[in-house]
């Protein structure tokens, strides 16, 4: 092989790399061109092994000349990889492109049970007043469901609860949330203004206003010189801060743990006191039962009723909520319909 020869070979090699490189269409294909050609086994190290067989004064002049050809196929490399990875980016670019004057995607948004923010409203109203929300266990005993509140085994107003008994002898599913009483006197020096929410439980026939499983929220307040005129002016804020400016009226009531008793009336949400089937056509509704807590109650808790007078207040969260929201059936609250539940987001 002569000069002339191992020169044309290297020109047409750098002319066959440009054109390949110029005609590759993405970052992958460059590097196998950078191989083919300028790798160790490549096209330019195959040809110049032909060197050797060249006489000393023309080495040189081929070295230069591969030198050349090695340069140029290095910068038309680099030339369009630069172009390659700009075309890349841009492609990119325009797939991920975000139009930002598109409105935003929604946000899944749970919301409250209307149970449970209704639980949250009273105690927002009571909490206001220094009423502290404790909490009581859902399975009771018999002394603390019922004894203690004034109901003997033997008591006629048992018959008023229809008792869930457990397993355990002596033990029960409570009945109401008034046991808490006990349980908060026993822990609690006076003054005391406590709330009590929580799950209760009886054995009743199932309709749109009753059930066996439901809430209740209890309030007790205990102090030196604590009288029925306290207690209606904080059940009248209570009915003002959630149905508004109506009216409310006591009538007589009976409770075995309070004396006197009281039911606590609201004027009718729906007719506003002018009568309709929702009121049974009396203009009121009730929406709790009070009382001034009974002496034998505050013994039980460890007070002394000579010193100390208190009250207490129990109301049906459900009883609320329906008055709140005009929901005619209770039972919905626990059916889990979401065309119900989503009412209240």
């Amino acid at each position: 092989m002569d000069f002339e020869s191992l020169s044309a070979d290297l020109r047409s090699l750098q002319a066959r790399a440009l054109e390949e490189i110029s005609a590759a269409v993405d970052p992958g294909a460059l590097d196998a061109l950078q191989i083919q050609y300028l790798g160790k086994k490549g096209d330019l190290t195959a040809v110049l092994r032909g060197i050797g067989a060249l006489p000393a004064d023309d080495r040189p002049r081929v070295g230069a000349i591969a030198n050349e050809v090695g340069e140029a196929v290095k910068g038309a490399l680099a030339t369009r990889g630069t172009e390659l990875r700009s075309q890349v980016q841009t492609i990119r670019l325009a797939a991920e492109k975000v139009d930002v004057t598109l409105p935003g995607r929604p946000v899944a948004r749970g919301a409250l049970h209307p149970i449970p923010e209704t639980i949250e409203a009273i105690a927002e109203v009571f909490g206001q007043f220094g009423f502290v929300i404790h909490e009581g266990p859902e399975v009771e005993d018999d002394l603390t469901n019922f004894q203690m509140l004034n109901i003997a085994p033997d008591h006629p107003a048992r018959d008023l609860w229809d008792t869930l008994y457990v397993d355990i002898p002596g033990y029960l599913l409570r009945t109401h949330t008034s046991p808490g009483q006990i349980r908060v006197m026993q822990s609690t020096r006076p003054p005391i203004r406590a709330l009590l929410p929580g799950r209760c439980f009886r054995y009743e026939a199932v309709d749109a206003s009753h059930g066996s499983e439901f809430f209740q929220v209890e309030g007790l307040m205990v102090d030196e010189g604590t009288s029925m005129a306290d207690l209606k002016g904080l059940l009248d804020e209570f009915a003002h801060a959630l149905f508004g400016p109506r009216k409310t009226r006591f009538r007589p009531g009976y409770y075995p743990f309070t004396e006197p008793s009281v039911a606590f009336d609201v004027e009718c949400v729906v007719c506003g006191g002018v009568g309709c089937p929702a009121c049974s056509k009396s203009g009121w509704m009730t929406i709790l039962g009070a009382g001034m807590v009974h002496p034998v109650v505050l013994q039980y808790g460890g007070i002394d009723p000579e010193r100390y007078q208190g009250f207490a207040f129990g109301m049906g969260v459900e009883r609320i909520a329906n008055l709140r929201h005009a929901v005619p059936d209770l039972r919905y609250y626990l059916e889990n319909d979401l065309r119900f539940l989503e009412q209240f987001r």
